[in-house]
């Protein structure tokens, strides 16, 4: 079949994403898009005008080489671009389902220029992970065995990226996950509906196969410090990846209340521990009827998608800025305007009013309007005097950002981190500690999936280097029967 001209491929309009009704969608867990079927990811992959510069490739942090994946797709060779992918990206199925494709590899894409729309290059890359999971079993060729051993602490986007790069080349790995589940962020802040646990599953248990050992409830820092799985467990370098999982509070009157939840805790209850599904799983969640969810990122739409989806009569979000300055994706406030999330923007929280018995029964907040720029770039919300006012709910979930949980870095005084506690790394994910590395939330604070699997896989390859280079020796030190029994 001949190939399409520039000037033809011009002509096929973006096509979009199938996906459920709203009023049927907001009541239950089930996922929201569809997915591409193969008439549909052919005729977009034939968007591509394979341009020469490919600025896309450079747009991904993980690299992959999109012109040529998308060729694969229009020429139906299923296998080649499963194979393509699956070599580059650690986790397709979920960064095709939570990237922010429309800041990174789209956001460059020449079709996307002027008033055009770029290739949907997310949309293309969750088809052919979700192919190559029922129809694709792609066997990792992995390197002779080097005799070193790597301990991955967190089981998140950067630690299982991390893991399969360093499996790849032969390395002995081991995740640690102090939760009883792998999967970090993927399987506690983002809910099924967006991304399913049979997804993190397969995923998880491909890296498995390739001989990586997860093994979970173990708390770094007080299980082991880094220092015992370096001297005393024989691990011969060390990748921290265990996040920024602690919750940022506003620091407002009432946030004591009953009814005052944290996103992490909150998102936590319902997808890690499935609270959605009570009482067939034993974790209770309250489920309020008027909710009111503060913040305006991805995790403050999952939370009030959550809390409708679990029977909220209202569910509204309150931003202190306007809907162009929401830092969520694109797609999931399209989500929420569908779903009959209320949205009111402008609108800063000054304090939680309870009840005689300290149950939340209303929010007061203040109406902004924007000044000049801040340090993000962004406007700055300023109070309007005397614009104070009380919306009655019962339930309040705080959505406005977490840090670094200081349990790791308290019991590794050598670690250097920052004013902010985050862990200071180079380019390469290099600690100030030699062979102990870190990528992710921890180094950056609250970032994308994409970015911790772009740190994931820069730091796996400088800490083979660092082992073959540097070390060059694996350690002979005796592992304790904790580590090697599990």
């Amino acid at each position: 079949m001949a190939k399409l001209t520039p000037k033809e491929r011009m002509k096929i309009p973006r096509q979009g994403m199938p996906e459920r009704d709203a009023d049927e969608r907001n009541k239950d867990f089930k996922e929201v898009n569809l997915g591409f079927q193969k008439e549909l990811s052919k005729l977009e992959a034939d968007r591509c005008l394979q341009c020469k510069e490919r600025q896309c490739v450079a747009g991904c942090p993980v690299g992959i080489d999109i012109p040529l994946f998308l060729e694969h797709i229009a020429a139906d060779d299923m296998e080649a671009a499963a194979r393509l992918l699956l070599d580059a990206n650690t986790l397709p199925g979920i960064t095709g389902r939570v990237c922010p494709q429309e800041e990174q590899c789209e956001m460059v894409c020449v079709r996307g220029k002027g008033k055009g729309v770029p290739v949907a290059i997310g949309h293309l890359e969750r088809y052919v992970a979700d192919w190559a999971r029922e129809n694709f079993d792609l066997k990792q060729i992995l390197d002779k065995p080097s005799g070193f051993k790597v301990a991955i602490v967190g089981s998140g986007p950067a630690g299982l990226t991390a893991a399969g790069e360093l499996a790849k080349k032969g390395h002995d790995v081991t995740i640690f996950e102090a939760l009883h589940e792998p999967g970090g962020v993927l399987v506690y802040g983002i809910p099924e509906f967006r991304l399913p646990n049979k997804v993190i599953e397969s995923e998880v248990n491909r890296l498995r196969e390739m001989g990586i050992k997860i093994i979970t409830n173990v708390v770094i820092g007080r299980t082991f410090t880094v220092s015992e799985l370096m001297e005393q467990e024989g691990f011969d370098a060390v990748f921290i990846a265990n996040g920024a999982g602690l919750p940022i509070f506003l620091n407002i009157p009432g946030e004591n209340l009953k009814g005052v939840f944290s996103a992490n805790e909150y998102l936590t209850r319902v997808n890690l521990m499935r609270a959605y599904d009570f009482p067939n799983y034993d974790t209770p969640v309250f489920v309020g009827e008027r909710v009111v969810v503060l913040g305006g990122g991805n995790v403050a739409m999952d939370s009030v998608r959550t809390a409708k989806r679990l029977g909220a009569k209202e569910a509204i979000l309150y931003y202190r800025r306007t809907r162009k300055e929401m830092p969520a994706r694109d797609e999931e406030i399209h989500h929420a305007e569908q779903e009959d999330i209320i949205f009111k923007f402008l609108v800063s929280p000054v304090g939680i009013i309870g009840d005689e018995e300290g149950w939340v029964c209303g929010i007061e907040c203040l109406q902004m309007e924007l000044g000049e720029p801040d340090d993000s770039g962004r406007r700055r919300p300023i109070p309007i005097k005397g614009s104070e006012f009380v919306t009655k709910c019962d339930l309040v979930i705080e959505a406005i950002g977490t840090r670094a949980n200081p349990l790791l870095t308290a019991t590794t005084p050598d670690l250097k981190v920052n004013q902010w506690g985050y862990i200071e790394a180079d380019e390469t994910g290099a600690t100030s500690i030699k062979g102990v590395y870190a990528g992710g939330d921890i180094i950056r604070g609250s970032a994308t999936v994409i970015l911790a699997m772009g740190d994931g896989k820069q730091s796996a390859a400088a800490i083979d280097r660092y082992l073959r280079d540097e070390k060059k020796t694996p350690s002979s030190a005796a592992t304790t029967g904790a580590v090697a029994s599990s």
